[in-house]
This record gives structure tokens, sequence and C-alpha cells, in this order.
């Protein structure tokens, strides 16, 4: 699993946070545009968020119902049109949308139906070789495709509740039962497919574009999947259920940076003995599944493999939790053997990174520095160990700006003596008046000793508070943000390619 790389830098921005025509950043002209932006300010490394389905109303990408399928809402409507499956008309009447928010509530809804009357004309209008390419794309993915579109398929016929509330065999997702349903709803099924094609045909032609410009994506893979996924349905004996299917335990993590009592993920435990008996072929799957879709993989809650925070089912807090082990050695050398060396990243931040520390080095994996959480404690981010991949901040920190202009209490734990001296020794360390303190903070990644720095795209942008991907801890206004293109001036491009290319990184 080593990771071998020159000094190189890169940009996290969501898909979902492109700009484009219709709600929501896709895999169309936006994305390609984008990977243009960044050929033109030297950056090589594109990180991206999951790309799976969210199962819930908060559109979290952390909170998936397939850990293999990918998010119907990134599909281009345009590449669609092109393709002969929608008409001019079918998106002259589309909704105008806002071009800083992701109106999900209006989004989803809309597009969902389009893309339902594009993946009906598809048996109809593709020609002879894409259709030949989805049925490779059906047999290549049939040990995860047939169960989604399952699913997918009950899902709806039980009004979107848990599948733990659908009848028994359906529930036990008996095979007999499910070839007797498979029967009698073959196309709806059938469509559920097609979507998935759609995503995936996209996908390759964006990842094939962006390789020919020099970048690379970084993909970002969640330890958990959710408890009301395909995943756990299909697979039950891999997690800590009871008979009926309810969570036994469920993930977390204690009080921390963020949140003083905890936090409640909700996805459900993994039985790793169970896992290990199988040897580990669900994760295998898994993660050489994303391999194929991305060049370096990030793993959030990296953690997680060493030991975790389990939480009693029923509880509305991550106080009551206690720490449990797991088999994270066993895990990589497995993954190492079936996969071979490939490129990762950790997301080793929290209380257990000390414990995720000779995981790390034994397999050469990467861990993260957050600038952000660098300043006030006493340590310097300029002298961290070069293995690192260095970020002035994540999808789940304030913007820079913001970080540096809020007081105690708006969106952080932080007192106010923490935040002034934090600031403080940001300024100092800097050399900075606060003016321009995300070009400041974007200099000090960029000129660290880390291999690998990553800037989130707000940050090059200047932007607020207002511009914040996620606060954790908090439901409803998250992910929702998406760039205004006319924000990212030649100027920005300017300024960032010299920076880049005088810290050796270009």
């Amino acid at each position: 699993m080593h990771l071998e790389l020159n000094r190189q830098s890169g940009i996290l921005l969501h898909i979902t946070s492109l700009p484009g025509p219709h709600g929501i950043g896709d895999l169309g002209l936006g994305a390609n545009s984008f990977v243009d932006s960044m050929k033109e300010m030297g950056q090589h490394l594109w990180q991206i968020l999951p790309t799976n389905p969210p199962e819930s109303l908060y559109h979290s990408p952390y909170s998936a119902s397939s850990a293999f399928a990918g998010n119907t809402l990134l599909i281009s409507l345009e590449a669609l049109q092109k393709d002969g499956f929608l008409e001019d008309r079918d998106l002259a009447d589309f909704p105008q949308s806002v071009k800083d928010r992701v109106e999900f509530d209006k989004v989803d809804p809309d597009r969902r139906a389009l893309l339902q009357k594009a993946a009906d004309r598809f048996p109809k209008k593709a020609p002879t070789g894409m259709l030949a390419e989805f049925n490779d794309f059906c047999i290549q993915n049939q040990n995860w495709l047939d169960h989604y579109a399952m699913y997918c398929h009950l899902a709806e016929k039980y009004n979107h509740v848990n599948w733990t509330q659908w009848n028994t065999p359906l529930r036990s997702c008996d095979p007999k039962a499910i070839q007797v349903e498979f029967a009698q709803n073959q196309q709806e099924i059938n469509r559920t497919k097609i979507l998935q094609y759609f995503f995936y045909h996209q996908w390759q032609n964006l990842k094939e574009y962006a390789g020919s410009q020099g970048v690379r994506i970084i993909g970002d893979i969640p330890n958990y999947v959710a408890h009301d996924s395909a995943d756990v349905w299909a697979n039950q004996d891999l997690f800590k259920l009871d008979e009926a299917g309810h969570m036994i335990g469920q993930s977390g993590c204690p009080p921390d940076f963020f949140v003083k009592t905890g936090q409640i993920w909700g996805h459900p435990i993994y039985d790793w003995p169970k896992h290990e008996k199988t040897g580990f072929k669900w994760w295998i799957e898994r993660i050489g599944h994303l391999y194929e879709m991305v060049d370096m993989v990030r793993i959030d809650h990296f953690n997680g493999f060493v030991k975790y925070w389990e939480v009693p089912a029923m509880d509305k807090n991550g106080l009551n939790g206690f720490w449990m082990h797991a088999p994270g050695e066993k895990l990589l050398d497995t993954l190492t053997k079936e996969l071979g060396k490939q490129p990762i990243l950790a997301e080793n931040l929290g209380e257990a990174a000390p414990d995720a520390e000779p995981l790390l080095k034994k397999f050469g994996i990467p861990g993260m520095k957050v600038l952000q959480m660098s300043f006030g404690n006493g340590d310097n981010p300029a002298e961290m160990d070069s293995s690192n991949v260095v970020y002035t901040g994540t999808h789940d920190n304030d913007t820079t700006v913001g970080w540096f202009r809020t007081g105690a209490g708006q969106g952080n734990l932080r007192t106010k003596r923490e935040i002034e001296r934090g600031r403080k020794q940001a300024l100092a360390l800097l050399g900075s008046d606060g003016s321009e303190i995300h070009w400041d903070m974007i200099k000090l990644a960029l000129d660290s000793p880390a291999d690998i720095a990553i800037i989130p795209l707000q940050d090059i942008l200047g932007l607020d508070s207002r511009a914040r991907m996620n606060t954790p801890g908090t439901v409803g206004q998250n992910w929702m943000w998406r760039f205004d293109p006319d924000l990212l001036t030649p100027d920005l491009k300017e300024r960032l390619l010299s920076l880049t290319t005088a810290a050796g990184r270009s």
C-alpha cells in the first residue's frame, strides 16, 4: 500500500459543488472545465468526496445506500441529451436554480424524473455498441449491482421505510423471494442498472479526460456504511445486528474538537470476526471497485481500522460509547496481497490517532495534517514530516477565512482565549497581518515539507463561513455549497500557479 510521490498539490472540491445549469454539479462540462482550470493552476490532484448515493434526507456523501453504486444525481443531463436519451424540450423547462447552493428538495425530483425518462428510452435508442457495453457492465458488476437494483425496487415498493420493516422473506434477503420479485418487476429493476451504467460511463469519460490533462483523482471511502443500505441488507451476517436486522451498536466518536457530547454517526458496527472468516472478501471487492474509478484512495476515519467508538444503538449522543479493537493490520495485509501496492491516504484525526500511527508506518500510508487545527497548541506546522498530506482545512472544517474570523460558539468549541491564542500564533508564524489569511495559509501548506498539499477551493477563492461544506454534529444545512465560476479569475489562477511553482510542486 506504499505511496511514492514527488512533491505535488491539488484541490479539494466535491462533484456536487461544481457549477452547471441543472441545480447541482455533475459529471458533464462543468467537471471537464474544472480539470482545465486545475491544469492552468499547476494542480495535479483533485480530491473529491464519496460519490455513492446518500441514503438520508440530509444528503451526506458519508452515509450512503450503497458502497458501490454511483449517485445518479451526478449524471450529466447534457451528456444524456447529446447521447440521444433526452430531447431539447426535456431540458427546456428545467427550473432555474441558485448559483451558490444545491437546493436538494427542488433538484432531486426534477432530475430523477428526467433520469427515469432517459433510462426508459435507452433500450430502444442506444446504439448496438452501447447496449453491448451496458451488458458487459452488468456482468462485471454483478456482485453488487443485482442486490442494489433489487434494494432500490424494494425501497420504492415499501415507500422507503427501513428494510427491517419489509416482509420477512424479503427482509432476510431470501433467494427464492428475491427471484420471484425480480421475475415480476424486471423492467423497473433494469432501470436502476441502466442509471448506474450512465453514471459509470460518464465517470470513466471524466477520469480519462482528467488523466489526459495530468490530473489524478483522489477518491474518498467512508469507513462505515449506512444501516439502510443495500450492503447491510444483502450482507447482514457481516454486521452486529439482532435477528430482526436492527443495530445492536452504532458508530460515533467521543467528545472532541467539534462536539462536546461526542457524535452519533448512526452506522452499524462491523462484525470483524465474520469479515476475517471470509478473508475480508467484501472489503477487497469494495476497495478494489473504488480503485477502478480513481487513482488514489483516501480512507475516512482510518483510525477505525485500529479501534472504534461503539455507542449503544438507542443512545442519542456519544457519551456512553466505549472503545473496541479492529483487525486493521490483518485487513491491510490482505488488501495488499489481493490488490497489490495501491496508493492510500489516511484520515487519521481524532483521539485514536496515536493508536493508528504504527499501522500507518508499517504500510507506508500518509496521514493528515490540518493547519487550522495546528495553531494554539505550541506545534509548528511548518515542521511536519514529509510523509504527511497537509490541508489548510477539510470538508469538516470552516473555510480558512471563516476559521480566522469566527468567535467562540460560532460553529466551533474553542473558547475566546483559545481563539485569541491560536490567531496570535498563526499571525506570528505566518508573518501576516491577517488581511489575506487564506493566501498565507495556502503558502504555508505549499511550502511545507509534506509530499502532498491539498487546498479546498473555498480557500483559494477567499470565501467565509457561508461557503462551509459541513459542520459535524449538525444536519439540514450541509453539503450544499457550489462555487461561482466567475470567482475563479485568471489572476487567482496565476497566483496559485506562481506559489505552486515556487514551492516545487507544479
